[in-house]
């Protein structure tokens, strides 16, 4: 589980990143954030 989490973290930071250098900065920041609270390495919303 943890391992699915961490893709899915990465997935998230890295759409992020892409919607900043889209123009889309709220979008991008929002994904970010969501992104590191879901990862093992942040606060996970799941444990």
């Amino acid at each position: 589980m943890e391992f699915l989490l961490w893709i899915l973290a990465v997935i998230l930071v890295v759409s992020g990143v892409v919607s900043l250098f889209r123009g889309a900065i709220l979008w991008g920041i929002v994904l970010i954030v969501v992104g590191l609270l879901v990862g093992p390495g942040g606060v996970s919303v799941f444990t």
